[in-house]
């Protein structure tokens, strides 16, 4: 993904600007206009430098940082909390899915996906297909 944006409506806070987004199927994150650092969790300007930001289109790929499992009480199933960083720099939290919890490894390669949820929508990740 190479989409950039930058709409500045000064009603529009990062937070929803990232879900509207993420509603409309785009995985985006920020960089410094001019000094290209990317940034994330979505933020008014740049932390430290205070630069202006912009919305850039996410590679979707990443690699686990982290990772632990969240026991869950039968019939639930046991979920993972991991921390993803991602290709363009920057880590986030988020949760690997399509396999069993307890198989979410350090260094395993994984591509971004969005899911609706109960209060917009969500990145998650499962693990990257290899190539044939």
């Amino acid at each position: 993904m190479t989409d950039t944006t930058s709409d500045r409506s000064p009603t529009k806070g990062p937070d929803i600007e990232y879900q509207n987004h993420l509603a409309a199927g785009r995985f985006m994150i920020q960089r410094g206009v001019s000094t290209g650092k990317m940034v994330f969790f979505p933020r008014a300007v740049a932390p430290v430098t205070g630069e202006e930001l912009e919305w850039v289109g996410a590679s979707g790929r990443g690699v686990v940082y982290s990772t632990t499992v969240v026991r869950k009480r039968p019939p639930e199933s046991d979920v993972n909390v991991a921390l993803i960083d991602l290709e363009e720099g920057v880590r986030m939290m988020s949760r690997v899915e399509g396999i069993d919890a307890h198989s979410v490894r350090i260094g395993m390669a994984v591509e971004a996906r969005i899911v609706p949820h109960e209060e917009g929508h969500l990145v998650v990740f499962a693990p990257q297909q290899e190539k044939a």
